[in-house]
């Protein structure tokens, strides 16, 4: 650790550090005595005694060597071969939900828990999160969870896992508050406890020594960690960018990933999102001077931008331009007022006075002095954006003095409803500026050239890309080989692998429960795979229901059947189609014998043979639903 990093001791650690040097001093003089007269066995032993195995311990790394030098029986201690075993919860594949558990001896550790957005086939879902029977059944070797950043995907699931486990958490100061205002939510601010932790901080965790490292991010506060064993030390990058003009003014500490660089690394897990881009990403510095001009060019209209609620540095930059140009600032999106108000509190954000208002107060303003932050960049349905787009926004509606600038990407798969809300607004008479026009949105993640001086200065012997889908993983694997890491040292993995990693060799050496669990409003793992198959074929194909009354003894139909369409096709349009499921729906009935008949056989061939007719005559396979009442 370089000297900067290393904490100013404490009075009871320098009385601490005296004692020591008397108890080295003392030993010192004894192994001295030794060593005058006594044969070469004698003075084997006496090196090896552990009073001044221990002082030569407490001694500068300086020292250490000359000490070594003077003794030759002396050695460094030698790594052990005992592989670390990193288990991929989340996060491999996918864009979100990340969660990784390691393990060296008899300790566990979780970096991150995050969730993901629902894809457009998972309808009715509200977000994704990791499966967490691993951790469950294992509860008792986890030491802590190590956070790196703040971000939904890296966050979002914490609290649904400290409802099953109560382990500690070790995070930076404002990921730590935004992680307190959901625990809060959950009712768990009174349960769990939040260690907080700073760049430059190591820490002991049962089998692990962890130190977390200062790098840039679309959100302050964001580390990596080395991750030390006694096989090695292990770097897990978290999602980072080398951004030389930060707002924050904090720049990553590339000198640090160098010295452990130099001290040797065995494995690195980098962020791989921006694989495919080449050159570096921009500094988020660049989109305050492009709001600048779009500030400009708005003259009198009414200024709404759309960002992440967690892109903190974006959010103070429209505020400072904001003041600077007379307009006031409302927040639309209960997401973007939390982390708002959390940042502001941690001293994270200067928001001059009578800046922000709420956004009850913007129809005391006119246009020309009004800013509104909204959520919904992604096009979430429910989104304060999204529901502005359709005129179900109840404080703020979209016409033609309106500037509405998207200072986002689309994440994969929100393509189509990101374009959709453009859209609408467009149809709403605004003007819309979105990422692909101006410079109104820079990533967060590492492009290319800056992949490749990461790896170059860790220099690890293995390498295992992650945080990104497939082909961002094997474009990562490429820029490792093109800096002359062995293809053989690398590892593409995918969530459920278990890896081992040792001085030795790199391996996939087993698998692990993992898998996608749903939350669906309150429920949460209650809606399955086969719920979302049932969802997306009502969705596409309708359900049929047919309801009957039969004679529970001899099976006589008493009334019915009726036959109801919902979403398949409109009844009174397609009564012929009706009528022949009716009448083939009696004649399955009354196809069993009275006094012999099984309900649930009847149930079965009325559902295949509706499901029959329906796709002889449509082509199409609704749900179908029999329900048969006995009395």
């Amino acid at each position: 650790m370089s000297k900067e990093m290393k904490k100013k001791k404490t009075p009871a650690q320098e009385q601490q550090n005296i004692k020591t040097k008397s108890k080295k001093d003392s030993a010192s003089k004894n192994s001295a005595k030794s060593r005058k007269g006594n044969k070469p066995s004698d003075k084997k032993t006496s090196v090896n005694n552990k009073t001044t195995k221990k002082a030569t311990d407490k001694k500068p790394k300086s020292q250490q060597k000359n000490k070594y030098a003077k003794y030759s029986k002396v050695v460094p201690p030698m790594r052990s071969d005992k592989p670390v075993k990193i288990s991929f919860l989340g996060g491999i594949n996918e864009v979100g939900k990340n969660m990784t558990c390691y393990e060296y001896n008899k300790s566990k550790l979780i970096v991150d828990c995050g969730l993901a957005f629902p894809e457009s086939e998972q309808l009715g879902v509200d977000f994704v999160i990791p499966d967490f029977t691993f951790v469950e059944k294992n509860v008792d070797l986890i030491k802590g969870i190590l956070i790196t950043h703040g971000h939904e995907d890296h966050i979002g699931a914490l609290c649904y896992l400290l409802k099953k486990i109560n382990v500690p958490v070790y995070a930076t100061l404002l990921t730590a508050g935004l992680i307190k205002g959901k625990l809060s939510e959950h009712s768990l601010d009174h349960d769990v406890t939040i260690n907080i932790v700073k760049a430059g901080d190591e820490i002991t965790l049962g089998d692990f020594r962890v130190e977390f490292i200062k790098v840039n991010h679309s959100i302050p506060d964001a580390v990596a960690l080395a991750i030390k064993t006694a096989s090695g030390t292990i770097i897990q990058t978290g999602d980072f960018k080398i951004d030389t003009c930060p707002i924050d003014g904090g720049i990553i500490n590339l000198s640090r990933f160098a010295e452990l660089g130099n001290e040797g690394v065995l494995c690195l897990l980098s962020d791989s999102t921006n694989a495919e881009q080449p050159g570096y990403a921009q500094s988020e510095s660049t989109v305050g001077a492009t709001f600048k001009n779009l500030f400009n060019d708005a003259g009198d209209k009414r200024i709404i931008i759309a960002t992440f609620a967690s892109n903190i540095h974006r959010v103070q930059q429209i505020i400072d331009i904001s003041a600077r140009t007379g307009r006031k600032v409302a927040l639309s999106g209960r997401s973007l007022e939390n982390v708002v108000s959390i940042a502001a509190d941690l001293g994270y954000m200067n928001i001059p006075d009578g800046t922000l208002i709420s956004i009850d107060e913007i129809k005391n303003y006119s246009d020309d002095r009004l800013v509104i932050v909204t959520t919904g960049s992604q096009g979430e349905p429910m989104s304060a954006l999204s529901r502005m787009a359709s005129g179900n926004h109840r404080k703020v509606s979209v016409g033609y003095n309106d500037c509405v600038i998207i200072s986002a990407k689309p994440i994969p798969g929100n393509e189509k409803t990101v374009f959709k809300v453009i859209n609408d607004l467009l149809k709403l008479g605004a003007r819309v500026i979105y990422e692909k026009m101006y410079d109104v949105h820079v990533s967060g993640h590492a492009c290319q050239e800056e992949l490749k001086l990461m790896l170059s200065l860790v220099k690890p012997k293995y390498f295992i890309p992650v945080h990104g889908e497939q082909k961002h993983l094997r474009y990562h694997g490429r820029l490792a080989e093109s800096i002359g890491i062995d293809p053989h040292n690398i590892i593409i993995a995918d969530n459920g692998y278990e890896v081992s990693v040792s001085e030795k060799n790199i391996a996939i050496s087993g698998t692990v429960a993992s898998g996608k669990v749903y939350v669906d409003g309150y429920g949460v793992g209650d809606v399955g795979t086969r719920v979302m198959k049932e969802r997306l074929h009502l969705g596409q194909d309708g359900i049929i229901i047919i309801a009957a009354t039969i004679d529970g003894a001899s099976g006589e139909l008493l009334s019915g059947p009726e036959v109801v369409s919902k979403g398949f096709v409109y009844v009174k349009e397609a009564e012929l189609l009706m009528n022949e499921a009716v009448a083939l729906s009696m004649s399955v009935i009354d196809s069993f014998p009275p006094y012999s008949f099984d309900i649930n056989q009847m149930n079965t061939k009325l559902r295949d043979s509706i499901s029959r007719l329906m796709y002889e005559r449509t082509k199409r396979s609704p749900m179908i639903l029999p329900i048969l009442m006995e009395v």
